[in-house]
């Protein structure tokens, strides 16, 4: 199994200082920092987009896990590429007809590729993604629907947690919605290893205990 990776939801920082919310993640051990990009289509809300990502990328050198809740994956790919992501996580539930185009170019781009699916979404559906020449490196279990933050937990997601974790062993397995100390159990004993966590971190009197708590569990499980 591969190794924990705590990545806060930069969602959940205040964005009129998103460089100093990021190095404060970075110094209280976040691996990754997750960045929600959202269009108004595929979601309802609107976040950010390349610009913000390349702003950012100026004022740290951390992982930027980016989880792309858009319709049209492919016309992220190269703006993103060029401002310094450093994964790109689509939705399966779009990108059916042109998935191999999309992760060799995200590849192409120097960036880590993966799949989400949404909590309704059958875990099969990612399999061709895993299974084909050119697969993902990643899958995001939803563990709420995507587009907003805050919500429940939804523990009949891990499930798929679990099914992807037998079926891959080596894979990187990340879940996103209503994680922290109350439901982090549950994830990592299904076998998820990458674990964003919002409000969760960033709405706690020290965000480094509850960091260094996902983290633990994560690494027991193991």
């Amino acid at each position: 199994m591969p190794d924990a990776k705590i990545a806060p939801s930069m969602l959940s920082s205040d964005f009129a200082n998103l460089a100093s919310e990021a190095q404060r993640m970075i110094q209280y051990g976040a691996d990754w920092l997750h960045m929600d990009i959202m269009d108004g289509h595929f979601v309802p809300n609107l976040t950010i987009g390349a610009p913000v990502i390349q702003s950012l990328r100026k004022h740290t050198k951390a992982y930027l896990d980016c989880h792309l809740m858009v319709t049209n994956p492919l016309d992220y790919v190269e703006p993103l590429g060029k401002a310094g992501a450093s994964g790109f996580t689509f939705h399966v539930e779009v990108s059916k007809d042109n998935w191999p185009e999309l992760v060799k170019n995200i590849k192409s781009q120097g960036m880590k590729p993966g799949v989400a699916l949404k909590p309704g979404t059958p875990v099969e559906e990612v399999y061709p993604l895993l299974d084909g020449e050119n697969p993902v490196e990643m899958v995001l279990v939803m563990t709420v629907e995507p587009g907003f933050g805050g919500q429940k937990f939804m523990m009949e997601t891990m499930d798929k947690v679990s099914t992807l974790r037998k079926k891959y062993p080596s894979l990187d397995i990340e879940v996103d919605g209503g994680l922290g100390p109350s439901t982090i159990g549950a994830a990592a004993s299904a076998g998820a290893n990458c674990i964003v966590a919002g409000s969760s971190v960033f709405g706690a009197d020290e965000p480094d205990q509850v960091i260094s708590l996902l983290r633990k569990h994560v690494q027991e499980a193991q």
